[in-house]
């Protein structure tokens, strides 16, 4: 039926390991199509080599492409591979505005309004958190369904019916395989479990306590287990601040990784690891995508919509009655600033952890995968 399918996504990364569900079932349902993927530069590693696409799309956001005469050129170029259908995964101006005018003979999504004239077909998308306005206050509704199945609304939209869902996926090449091995191996015994710490995220609000963080890592070094801190550039002042508060800091178990991975390299890597302890954040996805044990603690992010999209992954999250609020920065002050954090005690996270461990224990890329299995365990302390 459609011979050129176009798929948009030009968000963040975790939200683009989020569209991958997407590629295999359009590429299970039309095997034979050309099927593009329009993302980010910055984050072609995760999406460049997809087994499910002819061809990647890339726009440089925040540089070349970052103005209005560039963007112009950009969607003639979309205009001249005259798509059949051209799909929206992503509700901001830009994006939209790539959609409304690149010519798809049928254009269906997420759209901004002043857009939205330009689709065939918009949807709403229940995964996102909204803003109402009731009087002289402003009330924060939670998204209500993961993302990845919003995505599958917007399919069957176009009646696209037989969904493939085999969670979330990410391929890399022998250079970022044998990088990451190397790197590994310098840096561990072959005996050595490897536990990798995530602890950044875009939001203060998501981040689980710093001291928590170390005392978690104080205990697994303890017993035996390699500790590798990862993240950004970013990252590396949050790391820093939590290696220093550790007792085992100075153990050869112990090593920092922030800032030197590529996305690549960061998923090869993960794959030698046995757990994956993280926020919720981008690298959670990844993990996610490469089949490691998650334990990830929620603050102020909406559990429906963006848990680790995987059964045998856990999510902790404390009842306090703002959560989840959304917000950037918590509020309140004192012992209440950052409750929903603070009550996510080390002994509950330690406890999962070990469940995990004893469950799998082993790296991530000898872990068989389970299809159509993606619910995570939601613990309420």
């Amino acid at each position: 039926m459609y011979k050129k399918i176009l798929v948009i996504n030009l968000m963040h990364l975790g939200d683009l390991m989020l569209v991958t569900p997407v590629l295999r079932t359009l590429r299970t349902n039309f095997p034979n199509a050309e099927i593009y993927l329009l993302a980010d530069n910055k984050l072609a590693d995760l999406v460049r080599l997809n087994k499910n696409l002819t061809d990647c799309i890339f726009i440089d956001k925040k540089g070349a492409d970052n103005n209005f005469f560039n963007l112009v050129k950009f969607i003639f170029k979309l205009r001249e591979k005259k798509f059949d259908l051209v799909i929206n995964l992503h509700r901001n101006e830009r994006a939209s505005a790539l959609a409304a005018f690149s010519g798809g003979k049928k254009i269906v999504g997420y759209s901004k309004p002043i857009f939205s004239i330009l689709f065939d077909k918009v949807l709403p998308n229940p995964s996102i958190a909204h803003h109402i306005k009731r009087g002289f206050k402003t009330e924060y509704l939670p998204g209500t369904r993961h993302q990845v199945h919003s995505h599958f609304d917007v399919l069957k939209s176009v009646g696209i019916e037989k969904i493939d869902d085999g969670g979330l996926e990410m391929w890399i090449d022998e250079a970022a395989k044998n990088s990451a091995s190397r790197t590994f191996s310098k840096n561990f015994s072959a005996d050595t479990k490897v536990i990798a710490f995530n602890i950044g995220a875009s939001w203060l609000t998501k981040r689980w306590i710093d001291s928590y963080f170390s005392e978690v890592a104080d205990n697994l070094i303890l017993c035996g287990y390699g500790v590798a801190f990862l993240g950004g550039d970013m990252d590396k002042e949050i790391v820093s601040a939590c290696v220093e508060k550790m007792r085992e800091k100075n153990s050869p178990l112990l090593k920092i990784f922030t800032g030197t991975f590529s996305l690549a390299e960061l998923a090869g890597f993960l794959d030698k690891c046995v757990l994956m302890l993280t926020t919720d954040s981008g690298p959670m996805h990844i993990g996610v995508a490469r089949n490691i044990p998650i334990v990830t603690m929620f603050g102020a992010s909406p559990v429906p919509g963006f848990y680790p999209y995987d059964a045998k992954d856990i999510l902790i999250k404390s009842p306090e009655p703002c959560h989840p609020c959304g917000k950037h920065f918590c509020p309140k002050v004192g012992e209440e600033n950052l409750a929903c954090m603070k009550k996510i005690p080390v002994e509950i996270v330690l406890k999962y952890v070990d469940e995990l461990l004893q469950n799998y224990g082993q790296a991530a890329e000898k872990i068989p995968r389970v299809y159509g299995k993606y619910q995570c365990r939601v613990i309420e302390i």
